[in-house]
C-alpha cells in the first residue's frame, strides 16, 4: 500500500502540546512529497492521544500505534521501523516530537539519500557552531561529553546519540537494525555503530534548538544505565 512513500516515525510521551506545531511544520515544508506519519505513544497521560485522534482528522495518513506503558525510545523505534519495512515504505525518517528536530531537514535527508550514495544519513549536532546555544549549559556538557565518549571508545566518526534519521529500506536489512539490543537510549548508539560497518552513512549538519514544550524524558537513571551499557558495550567488543 505504501509503496515508494515515505514513513515519518514519531515516538511520543505526554507531547500534546507539540503534536500539531510539528505536523503543521512538516505539512508545510514537506507539502510535495507523499508521506505518511506513525505515531507510537507509550501510554502518555496528558491527552497526546487525543490530539492525534483529533489530527487524523485534519490530516491524511497520520497513523498511531498505542503502547500500554513507557517501554523505551529505544524500542519505539524498533517497533516503528518493523512496522515501516513492514508495509514497504520505500523511506523512512524517524524524529522527535519535542521541537528540536526541525522538518526543515528532512528535504536535505532526502536530497542526500536520492544521490544513491548512502543508506543512511543522519544528522549532526556537532558539524555547526553554536548549534546546542538554547541548551541548558548542563545539558550541553551532558550532550558534549557523550558524544566525545562514544567517540573515544567506540571509535565513531558520527554524532550517534541523536534521533533524527533516514533509512533507504530496500538498500537495508531491518535485521541489522534490530542487532542492536538496547531499548533506551542507547540504542541510538549501538544501531548506528552496528550499520556503518554494513552500510554506508552520511551526515548532515542540524542545528538544535532547546525543547519547545514539556519536560525531557531522560532521568538520571537513563543517564547512569546508558553510561552503565556503553562501558559493558565497549569491554565486550574489546
Amino acid at each position: 500500500m505504501a509503496k515508494n512513500s515515505m514513513l515519518i516515525i514519531v515516538p511520543v510521551l505526554n507531547e500534546t502540546n507539540n503534536i500539531f506545531p510539528l505536523l503543521k511544520k512538516i505539512f508545510k515544508y514537506l507539502k510535495n512529497k507523499k508521506k505518511h506519519i506513525l505515531f507510537i505513544d507509550d501510554n502518555s497521560t496528558d491527552g497526546t492521544r487525543n490530539k492525534i485522534k483529533q489530527a487524523k482528522k485534519k490530516y491524511k495518513k497520520i497513523y498511531l500505534i498505542k503502547r500500554s506503558r513507557k517501554l523505551g525510545i529505544g524500542s519505539a523505534h524498533k517497533i516503528g521501523l518493523a512496522w515501516g519495512f513492514k508495509n514497504k515504505y520505500k523511506i523512512i525518517i524517524t524524529m522527535d516530537c519535542d521541537g528540536t528536530h526541525d522538518p526543515i531537514y528532512i528535504d536535505k535527508m532526502l536530497k542526500v539519500l536520492s544521490k544513491k550514495n548512502c543508506q543512511i544519513v543522519s544528522t549532526n549536532r556537532f558539524l555547526s557552531e553554536n548549534s546546542l546555544n538554547d541548551w541548558t549549559p548542563w545539558r550541553k556538557k551532558l550532550t558534549t561529553f557523550r558524544h566525545k565518549l562514544i567517540r573515544f571508545l567506540l571509535n565513531i566518526k558520527y554524532d550517534s546519540s541523536g534521533a533524527f534519521r533516514g533509512y533507504l529500506t530496500d538498500k537495508i536489512n531491518i535485521k541489522d537494525i534490530f542487532l542492536a539490543k538496547n531499548n533506551s537510549y542507547s540504542f541510538f548508539w549501538e544501531s548506528l555503530f552496528i550499520l556503518s560497518k554494513r552500510y554506508k552513512v552520511k551526515e548532515i549538519p542540524i542545528r538544535l534548538p532547546g525543547r519547545h514544550s514539556g519536560s525531557s524524558k531522560m532521568k538520571f537513571k537513563d543517564i547512569f544505565l546508558a553510561l552503565l551499557y556503553l562501558l559493558v558495550f565497549y569491554f565486550r567488543k574489546i
